[in-house]
Formats: C-alpha cells, structure tokens, sequence
C-alpha cells in the first residue's frame, strides 16, 4: 500500500516503524548498508509470473491452460528476434529493481541466452525498469497501443489482472523458473532490533496470525465456495484494482503457484535468491544470513497438515 518501494525503504529507518514486508533482495541489500533490523519469517513463497503483450506472445505457441506455460525458450528467443528487429530491448515492468522478481528474469534470461540491463538505450534484449505494481496492467496496455513488444514480472495477482482481463497473457511462473522445495523465497517480514528488544511479545504476535493468515488462506483456496469468496472480498476491500477473478485465478489450487505454508525462516532458500542475485549485479554484496535471521521467530505450528486447525 506504499507509493513505491523505495518509500518503505526510506519510512523503514524512520524511528516510528517496527515491522515490514520486504522483497528479499530489497531486503538484504536494507541490511548490507544498515543491519538495525532482523528477518523474522517469510510473508508467502513464489508467487510472481510473467505477462507478455501480444507483440510477444504471437510469436510463440502459448498452451491454453496456464498449468502448461513453462519456461522454455520460446518467450526469450522471441524477445532476441524482436530486439534484432527493432534495434531496441525489449521492456519489462519489474517491481523494483533489488526486486526478487529480477532475480528471477535474470535467472530465465541466461538459461536461454539473452541479457538485461537497466539502461534503456543498452544493447541487452531486455530493458529492466521499475514500475510500481499497480501500475503494471496500464503499463503493458500502454505499450500494446503504441504497438511496442512488452512485458512485466510482478507479483500476483497482477499478471492475471492482464489475461482475466484479455489485455496480457501469462507467459510463465515464477516457481517454475526458480524451483525450491516448498516455493522458493520471496517476501518476508523483517522487525527492527528496538521492536525485537522492546516488544518482542507484540511482535512475536504479530507474526503467529500472519501464519494463522496463511492457513486460512489455504484452506480457502481448498474449499472454495464461500470460504474463498470471504477472502476476495477482504482482498478487493483494500486493493479494488486487485479484481475478483484475478484472485480467484491465482489461488487455483490445482495450479498453487503463490502459496501460504511453511513461513519459517528458511536461509538456505534465501541464500538461493541471493547468490543468483549477485551473480547477476542485482545485488553487489552479499550479506551474512546466520546474523540476518532471527529464528526465535519460527512457529511451532509451522507444519500445515490440518490446515485451518489452530493448534492449542
């Protein structure tokens, strides 16, 4: 709900902040130049897509069910052929640049050999540029009607915003392109150390119900029907642009491409984000994870087993 990461990033150090919701690489690189704060948990796992204009996806055959778009070559050696064509790379919406959503391009990218830069005037076959979230839908339908290939990695539900609303399509999924056991990491929660030391009970809290959040998550997207429905109502409450059918879309759970379990710290995922990271001048230190967790955070009730069980 801030206007842009970089807000966050500057309100975080303020003194009247306790706890945020963190892309990880944003997050890491918020450590490396200041560590007044700690990881606390995970806030979701995978859970970003790909939408492509269709400047991009007439060139490839696109399967009809979005369970069968993988991360082949087929978007990238696109991506060459109109960069070769047009003398120009190709834009692609990300949320922030130390976004993992760019670790994760980056990562398809190379598997297929094309490249990314940040300059719009490079010779790399993708143009990485920051576009706030919410301004991703209008950001790829502008691009279309100036008749320019485009596209955008953002969280979901954006990406089904663009298909359920037959302006984009979905090209492929984050989970597939950075496979890990459970999801692979991408935002988490971090609490300052004067919250940790002066309001642990409070913050320990707040963290038990972002878990009891995920459940109930879960356990929606099982059930459906009403269940679900109370939970596109709470969704759209706060974020209309969020419609009901791009929610709906991406809590599928026969697709299960953004999930809610396992929110514990999990360093060795978050270690995966961030050597890709670095590899890629995305993020140009690393960071000590042992020192960055915190794992008195960790709930015990981590497994979901019974989901939507409390257990006493």
């Amino acid at each position: 709900q801030m206007k842009s990461w970089d807000l966050l990033r500057a309100r975080f150090k303020s003194d009247d902040v306790d706890m945020a919701f963190v892309m990880s690489p944003l997050a890491m690189d918020m450590y490396h130049e200041n560590p007044t704060f700690r990881w606390i948990g995970l806030m979701h796992r995978d859970g970003n897509a790909l939408a492509i204009n269709d400047l991009i996806k007439n060139k490839i055959q696109l399967p009809k069910l979005r369970a069968d778009r993988k991360p082949d070559a087929s978007i990238a050696n696109a991506i060459k052929e109109i960069r070769l064509t047009t003398g120009a790379p190709i834009p692609i919406g990300l949320p922030h640049l130390l976004a993992t959503h760019t670790v994760v391009l980056y990562r398809y990218l190379k598997q297929y050999g094309a490249s990314m830069n940040s300059a719009r005037h490079s010779t790399a076959d993708v143009f990485a540029t920051a576009v706030p979230p919410q301004k991703a839908p209008a950001f790829i339908k502008g691009k279309s009607n100036r008749a320019e290939a485009a596209g955008f990695e953002q969280s979901l539900p954006w990406a089904d915003v663009v298909e359920t609303g037959n302006f984009g399509h979905i090209g492929w999924y984050s989970k597939d392109v950075m496979p890990w056991p459970n999801g692979h990491v991408e935002c988490i929660a971090v609490a300052t150390n004067t919250a940790i030391a002066n309001k642990y009970s409070a913050t320990q809290e707040v963290m038990s119900y972002i878990h009891q959040a995920g459940r109930d998550i879960e356990a929606a997207r099982i059930s459906g029907g009403e269940d679900l429905q109370q939970i596109i109502d709470i969704v759209t409450r706060y974020i209309p642009s969020h419609t009901p059918a791009a929610i709906k879309a991406s809590l599928d759970p026969s697709l299960k491409v953004i999930n809610y379990q396992n929110l514990n710290i999990d360093k060795a995922g978050l270690k995966l984000i961030m050597d890709w990271a670095v590899e890629g001048k995305i993020l140009h230190n690393s960071i000590n994870i042992d020192e960055f967790a915190d794992l008195r955070f960790n709930q015990a009730d981590e497994s979901n087993d019974n989901l939507g069980v409390i257990n006493k």
